[in-house]
């Protein structure tokens, strides 16, 4: 074991394996947030403004069911990582078995009742008036490909658990890349409208596929299943379902609060309101690539490390994490207050949209570099295994505090009270989490387990 590849998060320098870890999932998630960011623009450029919203109506309903493979994968890798920290390739590959049929089984589930109650579904989370129809076809075919994505974000997850992050990268790269080239051809070349920016996006999620059944079938994995692998073991799927609980948990909010969002800016402001807030939303998922690529870095390291019983290794692993995040969450909050017209005309040119938009932006990213704390802070707990905490500190922003703000604060300050909600819920949730994490890692033995 001391020859592989993940048994080197427990011996190289924290720093120098943050990097090594954390770039390559920035890189990935880079692309991956260029691929949705090029993708709105592409969609509101050659289909129109209305598009964009129809696309940000649809996402909460196919990101909660790609979402449960990704609980799944960080769930699961999570055990698999100090499964081989505390050197037990057996039970890692067992885990790993059972995150497959789990995806498999629950993903499939999730799209037939999508597609049965797709009529009521889409109203709901806010596709109404001119929104429901591209709303409509884009939600359908999107939804078919849905349980490949959930294969992808699940596979991601083990393949950097396994300590190969530069794989982990390319799994991310290949669909992003696919998806742009595919809504250049779909979109621009043959007119196929919200049907080919649809189509792009199944496609993509299925060549992601592909290339993590070559990466497990290949030489470059320590995981080689057996069909026994396969079989549920109870006490896996409840540890997995426990810490993958935390994942899926936070989709769920995700996905209620822009249920949520889309309805009450709707009746504010109709589609105009709802498009300026989808610009936001997508430069969201796309500025905070290098602290969630960080994230994701760090993830590995300390559950592997914890697994290991090197506890020094742990805690400058949330240091040295903590430090990054808030570094790079500065760096993107600088450029979003200073240039926010900019960003929004390059989303369209629709001159009501841009006179909302940049004033929305300003408010979502207000406090960004603190709010990279809560989101490391959450993390640790998940990489160690504590899925109570992990969960309660993961639902404390969105769940706990920015959910109630949205209905209280809109009732004194109207339209202004959703955007204040941002930049209070992360405050407060910052705060919380920090509180938290200090206690934890007190606790932590002060020796460690021999490194020899």
């Amino acid at each position: 074991m001391k020859n592989t590849k993940a048994s080197l998060l427990g011996t190289e320098l924290i720093p120098k394996l943050l990097v090594k870890q954390a770039v390559p999932a920035s890189i990935g998630i880079l692309v991956m947030s260029l691929n949705i960011l090029v993708d709105t623009i592409f969609v509101g450029q050659w289909i129109g403004s209305t598009a964009i919203a129809a696309i940000n109506v649809v996402l909460p309903v196919s990101f909660f069911i790609a979402a449960v493979g990704m609980s799944i994968g960080v769930g699961g890798s999570s055990i698999i990582s100090r499964a081989l920290g505390a050197n037990q390739k057996e039970k890692a590959l067992t885990v790993f078995g059972n995150q497959i049929a789990l995806t498999l089984l629950i993903t499939i589930s999730f799209v037939a009742a999508g597609l049965y109650f797709v009529d009521s579904l889409i109203p709901s989370f806010g596709g109404k008036g001119a929104i429901f129809e591209p709303a409509k076809i884009y939600y359908t075919i999107v939804l078919y490909g849905v349980p490949f994505l959930a294969l992808c974000m699940m596979g991601n997850t083990v393949i950097r658990a396994e300590g190969k992050p530069k794989f982990a990268m390319y799994a991310m790269l290949i669909p992003s890349i696919g998806n742009l080239i595919l809504d250049y051809l779909l979109i621009n070349v043959l007119g196929y409208g919200m049907h080919g920016a649809a189509w792009a996006t199944t496609i993509s999620y299925v060549l992601c596929v592909l290339f993590i059944l070559w990466f497990f079938s290949s030489k470059n994995s320590e995981l080689k299943l057996n069909f026994k692998h396969l079989k549920f073991q109870l006490p896996i799927v409840k540890e997995i379902g426990s810490l993958g609980f935390v994942t899926l948990a936070r989709q769920a909010v995700v996905s209620l609060t822009y249920l949520i969002l889309n309805n009450i800016l709707f009746n504010f402001g109709g589609e105009t309101l709802v498009t300026a807030y989808a610009i936001s939303a997508r430069m969201l998922m796309f500025a905070l690539f290098p602290v969630f690529g960080i994230t994701q870095g760090f993830l590995p390291i300390a559950g592997y490390n914890y697994g290991a019983k090197h506890y020094g290794r742990v805690r400058e692993s949330v240091n040295v994490g903590i430090k990054a995040a808030v570094f790079f969450g500065f760096i993107v909050f600088s450029i979003l207050m200073l240039f926010p017209e900019a960003i929004s005309k390059l989303f369209t040119t629709d001159t009501a949209v841009l006179e909302l938009a940049p004033n929305a932006m300003r408010w979502v990213f207000a406090v960004t570099p603190i709010a990279a704390i809560q989101i490391i802070g959450a993390a640790y707990f998940q990489a160690i295994g504590k899925a109570v905490p992990a969960l309660l500190l993961t639902l404390t922003r969105q769940g706990f505090i920015f959910i109630p703000l949205l209905f209280i604060l809109p009732h004194f300050y109207g339209e202004l009270g959703v955007w204040m909600a941002f930049p209070i819920s992360d405050v407060l949730a910052t705060i919380i989490t920090a509180i938290f994490l200090n206690k934890e890692l007190k606790k932590l033995p002060k020796t460690d387990k021999t490194l020899a």
